[in-house]
């Protein structure tokens, strides 16, 4: 059984006991968190698409930890002008495990 479910704007395919990264989460370590927009639900090959969510479907997952992405860096130069500049950037993630579908 899996599902397509919208977290933090992004649209993310889950099974039980899938761990994934997903944007930073208002949540605590250890909660456990609800998304009720579910796109869709496929249960052995029953498959139940929403329009645009699947009425009474459910995922719940734990949050594991929050954690940083890796250093992603912005180089900005104009040629023969003596302009440069350097910026870093970390994205927050936040590791959630899959602990069960309802739909």
């Amino acid at each position: 059984m899996y599902a397509i479910v919208e977290i933090a704007g992004q649209q993310f395919r889950v099974e039980a006991d899938k761990k994934l990264f997903v944007h930073q989460l208002e949540a605590n370590e250890g909660d456990s968190v609800d998304f009720d927009k579910v796109l869709l639900v496929d249960n052995d090959g029953k498959v139940a698409v929403g329009t645009p969510t699947v009425k009474g479907a459910k995922v719940t997952a734990k949050v594991l930890e929050h954690v940083k992405g890796d250093k992603v860096l912005v180089f900005k130069k104009k040629r023969r002008k003596g302009y440069k500049k350097l910026n870093g950037h970390r994205q927050q993630f936040t590791q959630i495990q899959i602990e069960n579908i309802v739909g």
